[in-house]
């Protein structure tokens, strides 16, 4: 595939995505997404074969950028050295987000799970995986953390990486519902009292 060619699909795939953060997945139509990226109908044809397929590459995207970012700001010890306080400045940004938004979701697969899950499989395989590669670097952080002296040493890896990553879309969830940031507050307080050393 050329570099044009790349460029817009990504084009497509991040105009898609911002359109959606806002509405739904079902709710944002082929012209919407065409005229933000100003590029014709049969441009979209050429890199997707229906919508269902579209929908797969959209949420790949969007898992594959948010791995990277979450590796990056997890996984990192420069500038920060104490994984869970990485974890805890990671939870301030989407705070932040989450706010400047009033409390609308600002992650994607969230916003979508319950809407696609149950009538695309290949959707909802994209969902299940990137949720068992964003529990696995939280398993990592708590290990580091353990190693540290930040994290307790009682705490199992594989089960607190499940519960940070349950309780954290849960509070994304009830944030989007409430259109508060409280939630996300109150998760991030009970998981720095819960994982401290």
């Amino acid at each position: 595939m050329s570099e044009r060619a790349s460029t817009t699909k990504e084009r497509i795939l991040d105009a898609a995505e911002g359109l959606m953060l806002g509405k739904s997945f079902h709710s944002v139509g082929l012209n919407e997404i065409l005229t933000a990226v100003q590029v014709p109908k049969g441009s979209f044809y050429h890199y997707f074969k229906s919508k269902e397929q579209f929908g797969v590459e959209l949420l790949k995207h969007y898992v594959d950028g948010a791995t990277d970012y979450k590796r990056k700001m997890l996984l990192s010890p420069v500038p920060e050295p104490d994984p869970l306080q990485r974890l805890l400045t990671y939870q301030e940004g989407i705070i932040a987000k989450s706010h400047e938004s009033e409390g609308r979701c600002p992650c994607l697969v969230i916003k979508l799970s319950a809407e696609v899950g149950d009538f695309s499989e290949p959707m909802r395989e994209v969902l299940a995986e990137g949720s068992r590669q964003w529990i696995s670097l939280l398993q990592q952080l708590i290990r580091a953390g353990i190693g540290y002296g930040s994290i307790s040493p009682g705490i199992d890896p594989s089960a607190g990486a499940t519960l940070i990553q349950d309780l954290w879309t849960g509070a994304m969830q009830r944030a989007a519902t409430t259109r508060e940031s409280a939630p996300l507050r109150d998760a991030q307080t009970f998981i720095r009292a819960y994982f401290a050393h």
